[in-house]
């Protein structure tokens, strides 16, 4: 039962956004150690969302964090397929008009965590995926 809602149960946590949550906060962490500067997290706008805005240096660097709980099917480097690729340059190009960002290098980089049981999490940090 929640405090604040007698008599209704607490919503179900989803085992899916709470790997997400962790994925990015691992990332972010790992980003930072690395010496990147974290702008943002989970940017919105009607296309849809940007997992972490960075700077490194003066690169803009977009970031997919992709976090999985098991690499039975796959990294989560693998799941960005071209679309998911066409739709980050898609938000990336609507983070600059919006955020009113001009004349500054922008890179799309991509972070994959996969979580599996009781081994430490498995981080890959691939920069530029779209060269």
């Amino acid at each position: 039962m929640t405090p604040d809602k007698p008599g209704k149960p607490a919503p179900a946590k989803d085992p899916r956004r709470e790997t997400g949550r962790a994925g990015e906060d691992l990332a972010t962490a790992y980003l930072r150690e690395q010496g990147y500067r974290i702008v943002e997290r989970n940017w919105r706008c009607r296309m849809g969302e940007i997992d972490i805005v960075a700077k490194d240096g003066p690169v803009l660097v977009i970031v997919e964090v992709r976090s999985k709980r098991s690499a039975v099917f796959g990294s989560g480097l693998e799941s960005v397929s071209g679309r998911k690729l066409a739709k980050l340059t898609g938000l990336a190009e609507m983070y600059l008009v919006l955020e009113k960002v001009r004349n500054v290098p922008v890179r799309l980089d991509v972070v994959s965590i996969v979580f599996d049981g009781e081994k430490p999490p498995k981080l890959e940090h691939v920069k530029n995926i779209t060269g």
